[in-house]
C-alpha cells in the first residue's frame, strides 16, 4: 500500500537521500534482510546521533518506516511504496551499490598513503 507521504516526496529527495554512502548502505542492507532491522544492525562507524540523523533524512524520503516494539526501534524499507512511485528506481540503485560493494571486497583494505612502504 502506497503512502500519502511517499507518493507525494519530490524524485530528487529520493535521490538525495540515497546519494550518502550511509544512508546507501542502510538501505542496501534493510533490501538484503528484507524484513525490519534493529537501528544498530544497518550502521558501523557513525555515531547513534549521527545514525538517527540519516533515518530521519530516509523516513523524509519516504524510503523507510521506524516501527517501535517496545524500547526497540526497527527501520523497514518500504520498497512497494517506492516502487510504486518510482518503479525500477530502488532496484536500480540497489544493483549498482551491490556491485560497488563486491568491487571494494574483492579489493581488501584500501591502502592509505600513510600505510604506504616508504621509497628511498
Amino acid at each position: 500500500m502506497m503512502t500519502d507521504a511517499t507518493a507525494t516526496v519530490p524524485l530528487h529527495t529520493v535521490l538525495s537521500a540515497l546519494a550518502d554512502p550511509v544512508r546507501l548502505e542502510m538501505v542496501r542492507r534493510l533490501h538484503r534482510e528484507r524484513r525490519p532491522l534493529v537501528c544498530a544492525e544497518l550502521y558501523d562507524g557513525v555515531t547513534k546521533a549521527t545514525a538517527s540523523h540519516h533515518f530521519k533524512v530516509l523516513r523524509e524520503a519516504g524510503l523507510t518506516r521506524r516501527d517501535d516494539l517496545g524500547a526497540t526501534a526497527r527501520q523497514l524499507l518500504l520498497i512497494d511504496e517506492v516502487n510504486a512511485a518510482y518503479p525500477g528506481l530502488l532496484e536500480a540503485v540497489l544493483r549498482a551499490a551491490e556491485r560497488e560493494a563486491a568491487g571494494r571486497e574483492a579489493a581488501g583494505p584500501a591502502v592509505t598513503s600513510r600505510e604506504a612502504p616508504a621509497t628511498a
